[in-house]
């Protein structure tokens, strides 16, 4: 009888079950199957990231790289946000792991303490009365502050290990060349429906020029791809000079040839200052003056074939390129008047107009105004016309810190392959932001991510040194 009446319970609460998931795949229709359908594979992702925070910082690498472009064809879900939940459950992992040791000391460095300063005034600048809305605040905070003041002390504290420096590279190689080959796919195969509903949507004006096409990938559009991807190329590129095995200097230039093709191909003049900067960055560091020699002549080659030929001119790419060293090109001198705009308007406003206030978020909250209506075009104007002269020279001068002393302790890592892994961290990090003074680069996913972990590798160098040092002497 008890055997009977368990059996009984067990089909009333199957009956139970089914009944509520089929009022629920009724009342939500195809959206809801799809929900059913995902909820395991997102139980097992929450399962994973939450298993060590390091798996949670690499998941928000992740997601960083994919979320924007996954917008375009899952337009009912906040995957912007995707990034911030990763963070957050890295926090909660940490928070609740039983065999999480936190070692507090390793926010004992200067790179936290700018971290706090920066992400400080950007607090303060809510009660800026210029701003407009704090809701705007709130949104693009995120991108100028909170991803920084999360990512770094996060990896400081949590990622801080030679294996997870290695783990960064593994996820932005192998990213970067799934946006290289889907790039190619876009331009010699053609867009699917929801690229092109994209560019129907406002983007098509900016991206397809005298009928040609301008690669975005699955970034948030070309201009970051150019970018981002040149970025890649950077890093690889010091990868393939470095002190690797023959097999992984041919795989590393092979991906820097690819990145640096796909940049082109993206259109965006200003990515051409990422590898020009970030060569000239690695040549000073290496402090090789026979490599910085040839890199400087490589570089001068590059600029007289872009500069004084008109060689492949008949290459829409390389006629693009060719326009970004021309000091009466249309789009430069539109720059420079808004510029001249924003110096005027920002005279009697040192604190700028409140963060959100430009650009995206400036239309979206603030439409009509004159910060929202202007077009910034570069990082450090964004920068400027939201957080005013004062909030630009302490962000420039917080980058250039981290620069310099980042540098310091690179040199003096003995390890010559950790060296040269930061170097290429290092190159990259210059090259994007020199580019930041022509696009709005700095605080752009994946990129900001990718610096902000690098900064963080920069200060753990030495202690990152010392363990490798140990685990040799050990074998």
């Amino acid at each position: 009888m008890h055997y009977i009446g368990t059996n009984i319970t067990n089909k009333v609460f199957c009956l139970l079950i089914a009944g509520l998931l089929s009022v629920f795949v009724v009342k939500t229709g195809v959206i809801g199957i799809g929900l059913m359908l995902v909820l395991p594979f997102a139980l097992a992702l929450v399962i994973f990231m939450m298993s060590h925070p390091n798996k949670s910082l690499a998941m928000g690498l992740v997601f960083a790289f994919v979320s924007i472009g996954a917008t375009r064809y899952i337009t009912n879900l906040p995957l912007g946000l995707s990034v911030d939940l990763a963070l957050a459950a890295l926090i909660v992992s940490a928070m609740f792991h039983t065999n999480i040791k936190t070692d507090f000391s390793k926010l004992n460095n200067s790179l936290f303490l700018v971290t706090l300063i920066w992400m400080g005034y950007n607090v303060a600048e809510i009660f800026n009365p210029e701003a407009r809305s704090v809701s705007a605040w709130i949104y693009a905070v995120r991108g100028t502050a909170l991803y920084m003041f999360l990512t770094v002390p996060l990896t400081l504290l949590y990622a801080n290990k030679p294996s997870d420096l290695n783990r960064l590279f593994i996820i932005v190689f192998f990213f970067c060349i799934i946006a290289s080959f889907w790039g190619l796919k876009q331009f010699y195969i053609g867009l699917d429906a929801a690229e092109n509903r994209w560019l129907d949507a406002g983007a098509r004006s900016t991206h397809v020029l005298f009928g040609n096409l301008r690669v975005f990938s699955f970034f948030s559009d070309a201009g970051q791809f150019g970018a981002g991807i040149a970025h890649a190329g950077v890093m690889a590129m010091v990868l393939a000079i470095g002190p690797f095995s023959l097999k992984k200097r041919i795989i590393f230039a092979s991906m820097a040839l690819l990145f640096f093709y796909l940049m082109i191909m993206s259109g965006t003049r200003g990515a051409l200052m990422v590898p020009v900067a970030g060569t000239m960055a690695y040549l000073f560091a290496s402090k090789n003056f026979k490599l910085m020699l040839i890199g400087i002549l490589g570089l001068a080659l590059v600029f007289s074939f872009l500069n004084y030929t008109t060689i492949a001119n008949d290459n829409y790419q390389v006629r693009r390129m060719r326009s970004a060293l021309d000091p009466d090109d249309p789009s430069l001198n539109v720059r420079y008047l808004n510029k001249r705009k924003f110096s005027e308007y920002l005279k009697s406003r040192p604190f700028g107009g409140g963060i959100g206030t430009s650009g995206f978020w400036g239309q979206r909250f603030s439409p009509g105004t004159f910060l929202a209506d202007t077009p910034n075009d570069s990082w450090f104007i964004k920068i400027w016309a939201e957080m005013g002269i004062v909030g630009l020279y302490l962000h420039i001068g917080i980058l250039a810190f981290i620069a310099g002393v980042g540098l310091l302790k690179i040199w003096k890592v003995k390890d010559p392959k950790l060296r040269q892994k930061l170097l290429a961290l290092f190159g990259g990090y210059v090259g994007i932001a020199a580019a930041s003074y022509g696009n709005p680069l700095l605080g752009q996913m994946p990129t900001g991510i990718i610096l902000y972990m690098s900064w963080a590798y920069f200060f753990l160098a030495e202690d990152m040194d010392k363990s490798l040092i140990k685990s040799s002497k050990n074998e």
